[in-house]
């Protein structure tokens, strides 16, 4: 079983922090990734920087930006997650686009995958023809999982259909917008997290965009197993030492 699946079936409220790889500085992605681990954060979101995203608000954006002119690129992100391969037992989740996949080479990236004891991936922009016709088959034979998103206008058709192909978790995107912190969760989205639990899906599910203090968190945990915490941690990486990651992570859960 992999460190993720592991993870998922523990009975608890699951934490997962997203950071942007080369944010703020080139080189802090080891005490970064230590530092979450230290502090009680289940599994990472490891952003892949690009410069046309789908669905990042402002912050997101911003920081790959920033990543992008502190001179980070795929090499040096794998060579920095293979470094801590061996010393970081946390489940660390790549989150990019399909362009950055095919510039870079299919069969490389999922190998440079495989070599830092990657085991998943969140490819927003793959199309779920395109995962069955093709990167199914790939991801397989380099022991890879997918994450599909549904949102509030996803079908339930289509809900129950990645539901079935799923071996990781589902990643319920919180609201139809852009990521970014959004105030506390309105009774729309509690009526949105309800129907997708009535559903009784068999896949663990997470929700992420808006999520981003610990009321967010408690709210969206009542529903889901839990929940991906990314802009409010860039916001604290802009403003606050990578030494003081601790108090964030201890807010959320404490």
């Amino acid at each position: 079983m992999s460190r993720i699946n592991k993870i998922l079936e523990e009975n608890k409220k699951l934490l997962s922090v997203f950071f942007t790889a080369g944010f703020p500085k080139l080189n802090d992605t080891e005490v970064i990734i230590k530092s979450l681990e230290s502090s009680g954060v289940d599994f990472l979101e490891v952003g892949l920087p690009y410069s046309d995203p789908l669905a990042d608000g402002p912050t997101i954006q911003h920081s790959s930006s920033v990543a992008l002119e502190n001179g980070i690129n795929l090499d040096i992100i794998f060579n920095q997650l293979e470094a801590l391969k061996n010393s970081v037992k946390i489940p660390l989740v790549l989150m990019g686009y399909l362009n950055q996949v095919i510039k870079y080479g299919e069969e490389k990236f999922c190998q440079k995958c495989k070599d830092c004891g990657i085991e998943t991936v969140i490819i927003p922009d793959l199309p779920m023809i395109e995962y069955e016709s093709h990167y199914q088959q790939l991801f397989t034979n380099y022991g890879i999982s997918n994450v599909f998103l549904i949102t509030p206008q996803t079908s339930e058709e289509r809900i129950r259909k990645i539901d079935k192909i799923t071996n990781a978790f589902i990643y319920v995107v919180a609201s139809s917008s852009i990521t970014g912190a959004k105030g506390e969760i309105s009774s729309k989205q509690i009526a949105y997290f309800e129907r997708i639990q009535k559903m009784n899906l068999k896949s663990t599910l997470i929700a992420g965009f808006g999520i981003s203090n610990k009321s967010t968190f408690n709210t969206a945990c009542e529903y889901m197993n839990g929940a991906i915490i990314g802009s409010a941690f860039i916001n604290f990486l802009q403003e606050k030492e990578t030494n003081s990651i601790f108090n964030f992570v201890d807010e959320i859960l404490n």
